[in-house]
């Protein structure tokens, strides 16, 4: 399976090191050239104990990639992660900008069916504005999902490889098994995965 990160900021970088760690070929996105050359060289941005290890092993094993190609990238993929952004704002609403941007960005890139899932910490409801923005720039299938990132800094990795729970929200009963495939790997050795649909 083929799975793209489109941000690679605290949660979009780790997500994708840490999926790519288990096996997934994944595309770390970002629109700085700069940022992209020098996690391709693996020089990791953020501090996060085992975040440097996993970037450059993923990377010499060819299973984690940056690009600032955010159309090649989604229409390579099979499932898409939004996590860009979204600083919270004088009157304390998230401003969701870059999210609808992204959005955009995939409407206009996606080649054949994908799912699109939103990480970024965003309000109830824009799982579903994240789906009408793609609907009107493709005719391509797809389907939007919400799993909210429980990451703490400096214990981001562990977390993401051993967490409490995984959140996946989606109307589509194989999504969420698609979405439980992919998080299978850090539940393998515990009671407390349950991939039956809701």
């Amino acid at each position: 399976m083929q799975i793209s990160v489109i941000g690679t900021g605290y949660v979009g970088l780790v997500t994708g090191a840490c999926l790519a760690n288990t096996g997934q070929d994944v595309v770390c996105v970002d629109k700085d050239a700069e940022l992209v050359e020098r996690l391709g060289g693996g020089e990791v941005h953020i501090y996060e104990s085992q975040l440097d290890e996993l970037v450059e092993e993923n990377l010499e094993d060819g299973r984690l990639e940056f690009t600032t190609d955010t159309q090649a990238a989604v229409a390579e993929s099979d499932v898409v992660f939004i996590a860009v952004g979204t600083p919270t704002g004088a009157d304390g609403a998230a401003d969701l900008s870059a999210v609808e941007a992204v959005a955009a960005e995939i409407g206009d890139s996606i080649d054949g069916y994908t799912i699109v899932v939103c990480k970024s910490t965003v309000p109830v409801g824009t799982t579903r504005g994240v789906g009408e923005i793609i609907e009107g720039r493709t005719d391509e299938p797809f389907d939007v999902a919400s799993n909210p990132e429980f990451l703490k800094e400096g214990a981001a990795v562990q977390d993401f490889q051993s967490p409490e729970r995984v959140v996946i929200g989606s109307d589509s009963a194989s999504v969420q098994q698609t979405l439980a495939d992919i998080y299978r790997p850090f539940f393998q050795r515990s009671e407390r995965f349950d991939s039956s649909p809701r």
